[in-house]
């Protein structure tokens, strides 16, 4: 039988059970619908379960420096299932487990800037920022990046971020883009696609009690960039 919790009634977090980081395994090598449905209730229990009892306990950390933010063990949570209609890869499960907190009201998925964790096998991911805006967002933010261009270097300078996320990553274009001088100052970050920056640690990380609390110091060095962008974009 099945657990069954709701959002108040999930416990402490202890860390992510070594069978989580195993089932993942497993379904690496089984990635089909017949084994997974033969153990589906690991899934509930290994996988689902300890991710909400995560997110649960992060919630009450985020509403100290991100209140604004939907830390929700049901929304913020990925679903185990891949989208492979556009995709050449038809295997139909992801071997990973990730959550995504978003702004309150907005859909889980890449609409505005957020925080990202992903949990595999041998790694740990934690991120922030916008990882795929589309043209009238990079328009705003490429704006507000020209106008306020001494907060964003103050964030991304400050000697505490920089230790964690040494680099701003993502496309960039090849040339100005269309109304930019080529000698603005801020030339470079303009030419930017995309705006996000994360950390990769080990997975013996996520094994930890206080796992819960790291990944909450990192999502808060992260907020002044996620709202930087967030403001950009008029979020």
């Amino acid at each position: 039988m099945l657990r069954e919790f709701d959002e108040q009634q999930f416990p402490p977090f202890e860390g992510f059970p070594k069978e989580s980081i195993a089932f993942l395994k497993k379904l690496k090598k089984n990635n089909n619908r017949d084994w997974f449905n033969a153990h589906k209730n690991d899934y509930e229990e290994q996988i689902k379960f300890p991710m909400q009892s995560f997110i649960a306990s992060l919630q009450p950390l985020f509403a100290d420096f991100a209140s604004q933010f939907d830390v929700h063990p049901k929304r913020s949570m990925f679903r185990i299932y891949r989208d492979t209609r556009f995709s050449k890869d038809k295997t139909p499960y992801k071997t990973h487990m990730a959550a995504h907190f978003v702004l309150r009201g907005k859909p889980k998925g890449f609409e505005g800037s957020g925080y990202y964790l992903h949990i595999a096998p041998g790694e740990v991911f934690i991120g922030g920022g916008i990882y795929l805006p589309d043209n009238d967002q990079l328009k705003k933010i490429r704006k507000y990046l020209a106008e306020h261009s001494k907060e964003f270097l103050a964030i991304i300078n400050k000697p505490s971020f920089k230790k964690m996320f040494p680099a701003i990553t993502g496309q960039k274009l090849s040339r100005p883009p269309k109304g930019y001088d080529p000698n603005h100052p801020m030339i470079e970050w303009l030419k930017m696609k995309q705006f996000f920056t994360g950390l990769e640690m080990k997975e013996e990380i996520c094994h930890k009690k206080d796992f819960v609390k790291l990944i909450a110091k990192h999502c808060k060095e992260l907020m002044p960039l996620v709202d930087f962008m967030n403001k950009a974009m008029g979020f």
